[in-house]
């Protein structure tokens, strides 16, 4: 099987999009830095600093799709680990929504609801796109 360069660039620009609307989603709709400060001082910078890993994480792997979208594919073994890498960063993040997220609830506002449904669909996508990377690049489909 072969992956479209198109689906991973495009995967790659939802990557990056997903960094930089990372900090608007934690201000607005979680009202995060509110949340927070109701932990000990060491406690929140520990949480803000998982917050940057995550939104460095997920510009990176973005930045790596679009420029390197070849090299992802080429069954090299760095192709074979970094996209099992992504892979399972993506399909954690996937199951750690639907499986914790659900009992939370995100302000009533429909924008929000619209951009819950946005977000979840471009993790999946994320999470399949690369799954058929690391499964093609294994030769296993």
């Amino acid at each position: 099987m072969q992956i479209p360069d198109w689906l991973i660039i495009a995967g790659g620009i939802g990557q990056i999009f997903t960094a930089l609307i990372y900090p608007y989603i934690r201000h607005v709709v979680f009202d995060w830095y509110n949340d927070i400060k109701q932990l000990k001082p060491l406690n929140q910078e520990i949480v803000k600093t998982y917050g940057r890993y995550i939104q460095g994480l997920n510009f990176a792997f973005g930045l790596i799709a679009i420029l390197y979208y070849e090299d992802l594919k080429n069954q090299s073994h760095l192709a074979i680990a970094l996209t099992g890498l992504i892979a399972a960063y993506w399909i954690g993040k996937v199951a750690t929504q639907f499986s914790y997220y659900p009992m939370y609830q995100i302000p009533k506002k429909l924008i929000f609801k619209i951009g819950e449904v946005c977000m979840n669909t471009l993790f999946i996508s994320f999470a399949l796109i690369y799954l058929l990377l690391f499964l093609t690049n294994l030769q296993l489909i």
